[in-house]
């Protein structure tokens, strides 16, 4: 697997979901497929089926998280003032329609639009990379192009 980018409050999250799915998910998953076993016949029995689903499901995102934590990089914001780089939360301006956004650069894993984190990977978040406050650029997205002005690096 390749590197996972995080910051540090990513990676204890990651560590928190995986502790809930194998202390607390585990422990759920197991009683109800033992209350499913009471009911008889396994063969027709859609409560055992679908707890036995569920119980692949949460054993897959452990292995998933697991390997996520083996090959995790924490980033760390360093750039106060200077370009944007992982970890930076920068603010900007949408040129054309006056319309003002904060975001953090975060890997992929971390992405996330609800908590204003964009990903490196994403138009804006890579256009933004090694960018300064006062920078003008122009960034093709999805739905057209953007003309965004770098208001401040933090």
């Amino acid at each position: 697997m390749a590197e996972v980018i995080l910051t540090k409050e990513g990676k204890e999250e990651l560590e928190k979901r995986l502790e809930y799915l194998k202390v607390q998910k585990r422990a759920e998953i197991t009683e109800r497929i033992k209350t499913a076993r009471e009911f008889g016949d396994l063969s027709e029995n859609a409560e055992y089926d679908a707890a036995k689903n569920e119980q692949g499901m949460i054993e897959g995102e452990i292995i998933e998280i697991e390997e996520k934590l083996k090959n995790v990089v924490i980033i760390e914001n360093n750039s106060k003032d200077g370009p944007v780089s992982l970890g930076s939360k920068v603010d900007f301006i949408d040129n054309d329609t006056k319309e003002e956004y904060s975001c953090e650069i975060v890997g992929t894993t971390e992405a996330d639009v609800e908590k204003d984190r964009i990903s490196n990977e994403s138009p804006v978040g890579n256009a933004l990379l090694g960018r300064k406050a006062g920078d003008v650029l122009t960034v093709t997205v999805p739905s057209g192009v953007l003309n965004i002005t770098v208001k401040k690096v933090y």
